[in-house]
Formats: structure tokens, C-alpha cells, sequence
């Protein structure tokens, strides 16, 4: 029996369907199709282990164990902050509890690299307000835990605070050449105090442990799609 063509039967490309699955907002079943490609790509896998006897389910055990392994090592070769722009930070924080944190069932291993790849990359987006109020949060906390970096930070501050009265009062920037001696100065006292009093150690831990906090939630917290959160608020 032969079939008629029907004009109206599309065939579309797997890259140009999750290019429309991501612009038209529909990210939760662009994650399910990243995940449903991953765990389909390898349909001898699949087989050899459903085929084999305990030693060969054992080793499929290894096997997945190190392919999680992988995928956690993968993450931290992504930049997160590739498709970030300014304007991901200007609009509206998304809700704590409905939304970052949101429920147990929220959050799943991601299958391959290939879907922690876009797990972050898309959640980094979204959440990129409170990606960065948790690195301030952190950034307190470390200074708290260290005072002598608070007191360096505030001293560098006020030292800046200082040069701007003194130049409004005796108009230094009249002068190019005292200005610059002067701004060269003050750079020097502020890097030199921002050293001794441990202040980049402070900065370097908060940074450490917001990266690690933005990747891990980031690669683990399911896609949702931005129209059914547009229709809960």
C-alpha cells in the first residue's frame, strides 16, 4: 500500500525544536527532552546490561556510578555565566520558597552533561537575583567570622571617603599631576590594607562557596516553564 504525502506532517530538526521549546518559555519539557535524548542515545547500553548476568549488572552498577561521578566534574568545567546578561538582574526576585527552593520533587540528578549544561545555564538566568543576594548573604557571613577583614574593608571605605572630602575641599583635581600622585597613593594604602587584614580571603571563600552553591542548585533544580510560573503569580 502506498501512502499519499501529507503537507502537512513537518519534520523539525532537534536543535531548532529546543530553540523554540527555550523562546517560547516552555522549559520544563525542554529539560524531560534533553533527559529523554540522554537516556536514548545509547540503546546498546541498554541491552548489554538487561542481556548480562550479576557480574555484568555489577559493573553496569560501576558504570553509572562514575558516569554520575562525570557529570558532577562536568559541572564545574561550565561557565554558568555565559548567556547571563544585565537584564536578567533587573527584573522582578522569583520567590524563595515557590521558586528556588520550591518542593522535594523539584529537584533531580541531571542525566548527562549535556542536561546539567542546560540546567544551569537556563536557571542561572532565572535565578540570577538571588544568586547574587545569597553571595552578599555569604560575603556578610565570612566577614563576621572574620573581623579583621570587616575592619580593613570598612578602613579602605573610609579611606576613599576621605580622599573625595579632601579633593572637594582643596580641589586636587585642578592639578593633573598631584592627582594622579595622589590617586596612586591611595590605591597603594588601599591594597596594602586589604592584604595585611586579610580582606580577599574573605572575598575569595564567599565567592568559592557562592560558585558552589550556584552550579550544584543550578545543575539539580528541574527546568519549569516560565509560563506556568507567569500564571502562579
Amino acid at each position: 500500500m502506498v501512502f499519499s504525502s501529507n503537507p502537512l506532517s513537518l519534520s523539525v530538526p532537534d536543535p531548532t525544536f529546543d530553540a523554540w521549546l527555550r523562546d517560547s518559555g516552555y522549559l520544563e519539557i525542554l529539560d524531560q527532552h534533553s533527559s529523554s535524548s540522554t537516556i536514548t542515545a545509547d540503546p546498546t547500553s541498554t541491552s548489554i546490561i538487561t542481556s548480562t548476568t550479576t557480574t555484568a549488572t555489577t559493573s553496569g552498577l560501576f558504570i553509572s556510578f562514575f558516569s554520575h561521578i562525570l557529570t558532577l566534574l562536568s559541572l564545574f568545567t561550565l561557565n554558568p555565566f555565559s548567556k547571563l546578561t544585565t537584564d536578567d538582574f533587573s527584573g522582578q526576585t522569583p520567590s524563595w520558597t515557590r521558586s528556588f527552593f520550591a518542593e522535594f520533587g523539584s529537584y533531580s540528578f541531571p542525566s548527562g552533561s549535556d542536561q546539567a549544561k542546560l540546567r544551569v545555564n537556563e536557571n542561572v538566568k532565572r535565578y540570577a537575583r538571588n544568586y547574587a543576594s545569597l553571595f552578599i548573604l555569604f560575603f556578610a557571613c565570612t566577614l563576621y567570622q572574620m573581623p579583621l577583614a570587616l575592619i580593613g574593608l570598612i578602613s579602605s571605605l573610609a579611606l576613599w571617603d576621605a580622599f573625595k572630602f579632601c579633593n572637594d575641599r582643596w580641589g586636587w583635581d585642578r592639578y593633573p599631576v598631584l592627582w594622579q600622585v595622589m590617586v596612586r597613593t591611595a590605591q597603594c594604602v588601599t591594597a596594602v590594607v586589604l592584604i595585611c587584614l586579610n580582606v580577599q580571603m574573605a572575598l575569595f571563600g564567599a565567592v568559592g562557596i557562592s560558585y558552589t552553591v550556584l552550579v550544584l542548585h543550578a545543575a539539580f533544580r528541574k527546568l519549569t516553564s516560565t509560563k506556568q510560573s507567569t500564571r502562579r503569580r
